[in-house]
């Protein structure tokens, strides 16, 4: 499995999380991989988990980083994308700015609109910028 596909597996687990406050995310991976939902991919799963695991500081991060938009107005899709992305933006400093940057944009125009990648784009950008990566 690819690295975009792992990230993929990532941003559904994300996504999932969003509906189910109730549920852990070892749990929403641990159902999934029972049902064979869900491949086992330990990249994925501990992505997942991190960004869940640092939410608070990665909601305050894309929250703050919202130009002429509310938080209210972002979809569920992409603020799942936001989220996984700002979390490799924090804790996978490894990893070049555009490779996280652009598998965010193609996520979300996969799974969000077109304007809503470009929108992201902008925000991790700005995100980038005052993280110092």
């Amino acid at each position: 499995m690819t690295r975009h596909e792992s990230r993929e597996l990532a941003f559904i687990l994300i996504f999932e999380k969003s509906f189910q406050d109730d549920v852990t995310v070892i749990e929403l991976i641990e159902s999934a991989l029972e049902l064979e939902l869900f491949p086992a991919n330990a990249f994925a799963e501990n992505l997942a988990r991190k960004a869940y695991d640092n939410l608070e500081e990665i909601d305050r991060l894309i929250d703050e980083n919202l130009v002429r938009w509310s938080a209210k107005r972002i979809s569920r899709a992409s603020r799942a994308v936001l989220r996984l992305s700002v979390c490799e933006l924090l804790f996978s400093t490894d990893l070049p700015v555009g490779v996280i940057i652009n598998e965010a944009v193609e996520i979300a125009k996969k799974y969000a609109t077109k304007e809503d990648a470009s929108y992201i784009n902008g925000v991790l950008a700005t995100v980038a910028k005052k993280l110092d990566r």
